[in-house]
């Protein structure tokens, strides 16, 4: 499927050191650990530092992917952030994390925002481009602020998201290694089911929009969850198919981490033991973008991936967006 034999490099992640444990949050809101435990799965998540954005942690996840991959500032040609939580509006958290990590030349950086889905979305798009352009590598980056759009009153959303940055370097990478096969979709029809109401300009920031409490997200958990269950598998499928594959030839499956009942789900579609699945929503929560290259990392680090495997990471999220890449370590 792809001009060039291109897969990742290199992998890195960076969380806050701040826990906020579900013990925290029955001082702050109407909870329980045991309730948010059989719900979600979640027994903490990482929040950051007063002070700390979304790009800092950004730039050194990326700092560890190009590290991990053996490479210099200099061999990255193009940097994707994926994030909906990202340092500001205007500019592009990509350029502010092109600053902080210190590239000495101009080199293409922009924003995707595809919520959770979007560190896959960022990977895609970067294969597209390296086949089209001059590129060698590229560095997506997935990261998150989630907890400055949390409101702490809201005990339906405010257990789920935790803050965190996941990376990978992309680029030529020696066969039978490389991406097989891809998946992305959308179904506007519930792109209002997971939101944020004000900051665009469709409701600018105000008073008002500030006392109706519409900067926080908000999500509607049931239909949600009937989504993500029926979508998680059709992705994966899609990419399966693309790659002349089967849900057998599956060696680890690497789902957002959005709560335990869908990790579950989508494990027992395709008949895959929990020991293959790559898990950390009960340390990190969901987050969003940064969920699926955290826990990507995570268990590279672990040494839990062994070169030839075959590895299925999907994920969906706000939009509704959803997407799979099925490829060989």
């Amino acid at each position: 499927m792809s001009k060039r034999n291109i897969g990742i490099r290199g992998t890195g992640y960076c969380v806050p050191d701040r826990v906020l444990s579900n013990k925290d949050l029955e001082e702050m809101v109407n909870t329980n650990d045991e309730w948010i435990m059989d719900r979600t799965g979640i027994r903490e998540r990482r929040i950051l530092a007063d002070g700390q954005n979304a790009s800092d942690i950004g730039a050194e996840a990326g700092r560890r992917a190009i590290a991990n991959a053996g490479l210099t500032l200099d061999d990255i040609d193009l940097v994707i952030a994926a994030t909906f939580s990202g340092d500001y509006s205007c500019p592009p958290t990509s350029c502010v994390i092109h600053q902080k990590i210190g590239f000495a030349r101009p080199i293409p950086a922009f924003d995707v925002n595809a919520a959770c889905t979007g560190f896959i979305s960022g990977m895609q798009a970067a294969e597209g481009m390296m086949n089209n352009l001059d590129m060698r590598n590229a560095l997506i980056i997935g990261t998150e602020a989630c907890s400055r759009f949390m409101d702490y009153t809201d005990r339906s959303v405010c257990i789920l998201f935790g803050d965190g940055a996941g990376a990978a370097v992309i680029g030529d990478v020696e066969k039978p290694s490389g991406f097989l096969g891809h998946s992305m979709g959308a179904d506007g029809a519930g792109s209002m089911l997971i939101r944020i109401e004000s900051g665009g300009s469709a409701i600018p920031v105000s008073h008002e929009s500030i006392d109706a409490r519409q900067q926080y997200v908000k999500v509607e958990g049931r239909e949600v969850f009937k989504f993500a269950v029926k979508v998680l598998g059709e992705a994966v499928d899609q990419a399966l198919e693309r790659a002349g594959m089967t849900a057998d030839d599956i060696d680890f499956l690497v789902p957002h981490q959005a709560n335990i009942r869908i990790i579950d789900a989508a494990a027992k579609r395709y008949n895959i033991p929990k020991e293959r699945v790559i898990c950390n929503v009960d340390r990190y929560g969901n987050t969003s973008a940064a969920s699926v290259p955290i826990a990507l990392a995570e268990a590279a680090e672990k040494g839990i991936l062994k070169k030839g495997q075959v590895i299925a990471v999907v994920a969906f999220g706000a939009g509704l967006t959803y997407g799979a890449t099925v490829f060989r370590w």
